[in-house]
C-alpha cells in the first residue's frame, strides 16, 4: 500500500495511491485507515512530503564503500546524527542552495524508514512492528561546512535539505532493494540495501535505545558511494526499487 500526503483545492489530506487515483483517508495514517469516499486523479493532486516528522535521525557511513570514499573505515556501531523537521520538503519542491554560506552542496540518496507507533528500547526482533513503511530520501549536505565544523548539524540542517517522497510504501521487504541517485539523468549512485552495514531492524532497535521514537519519525538509513556536488539548476532524482522516485530541482537560496 502506498500512503501519500497530498493537497487539492479542498485542502491537505492523507490518501492511498491506487494506480492513477488517490483515495482520501480521514485523519492520520497510523492505525486502521478510515476512507472518506473521496477519490482524486493522481495527476490532479500535488504530492507533499509524505510525513512531517517530529525528528529525523540519520545514520552516517552505513555503506562500507561510502565510508571509504569519505576517507575512513566503516564504523563498528551506527553513527547517529539529526536533521531538523524544517529541512523536510516533498517531491517537486526546490532544494535551496545556500550559496552565501557554502560552495559545495552534495546529494546523498537514501532509503528512509517511517515509524508507525511509539516505541522505546524495542528489540531488533520486534522492530518491524514499529515500522509504518519506507520512502525515498535525499540527505542533502553542505560538504565544505561539514568538514569545516567537525560535526554535521549545520551542514545537514539547512531548510530544504531533507527531501522525502513520493509516498510511504508499506508492503515491501527492504533488505535487498536497488537504490540509485541521478543528476540531470546521469546516474551518480547505484547500490543495493543488502549492502547496509547495519540492517533496518538493528537501526530501529539502536536508535530506540537512545530516544523514544514517535509515529511519523523518520530514520535515514545511510547513503552508498557516489555522493557528489549539486549545482544551481540541477535536477536530482533518488529512486528506490519498490518505492518510487523522488525528484527535486536545485535553486539559489534567496
Amino acid at each position: 500500500m502506498r500512503i501519500a500526503r497530498f493537497s487539492t483545492d479542498e485542502g491537505m489530506s492523507f490518501g492511498v495511491v491506487e494506480e492513477n487515483t488517490v483515495a482520501a483517508v480521514a485523519a492520520h495514517p497510523f492505525g486502521e485507515l478510515a476512507f472518506t469516499g473521496q477519490r482524486f486523479p493522481l495527476a490532479d493532486v500535488r504530492l507533499l512530503a509524505p510525513i512531517l516528522p517530529s525528528k529525523i535521525i540519520a545514520i552516517g557511513k552505513n555503506y562500507a564503500d561510502h565510508a571509504r570514499e569519505m576517507g575512513g573505515e566503516p564504523p563498528a556501531e551506527p553513527v547517529l546524527f539529526a536533521k531538523p523537521s524544517t529541512a523536510v520538503i516533498g517531491p517537486g519542491e526546490a532544494i535551496a542552495y545556500p550559496q552565501k554560506l557554502s560552495e559545495r552542496v552534495d546529494h546523498e540518496g537514501e532509503l528512509a524508514v517511517v515509524i508507525g507507533r511509539m516505541v522505546r528500547e524495542v528489540p531488533a526482533a520486534r522492530a518491524n512492528e514499529a515500522i509504518l513503511g519506507y520512502t525515498c530520501a535525499n540527505d542533502v549536505t553542505a560538504r565544505d561546512l561539514q568538514k569545516r565544523d567537525g560535526q554535521w548539524t549545520r551542514a545537514k540542517g539547512f531548510d530544504t535539505f531533507c527531501p522525502l517522497g513520493p509516498w510511504i510504501e508499506t508492503e515491501i521487504d527492504p533488505s535487498d532493494l536497488a537504490i540509485s541517485t541521478s543528476v540531470n539523468g546521469e546516474v551518480r549512485q547505484d547500490a543495493r540495501t543488502s549492502l547496509l552495514l547495519h540492517d533496518i531492524p538493528s537501526l530501529v532497535a539502536y536508535v530506540s535505545q537512545v530516544m523514544t521514537l514517535l509515529p511519523g519519525d523518520v530514520i535515514l538509513t545511510g547513503t552508498p558511494a557516489g555522493v557528489g556536488p549539486l549545482e544551481i539548476g540541477d535536477e536530482v532524482t533518488v529512486t528506490v526499487e519498490g518505492v518510487g522516485s523522488l525528484t527535486n530541482r536545485v535553486v539559489a537560496r534567496d
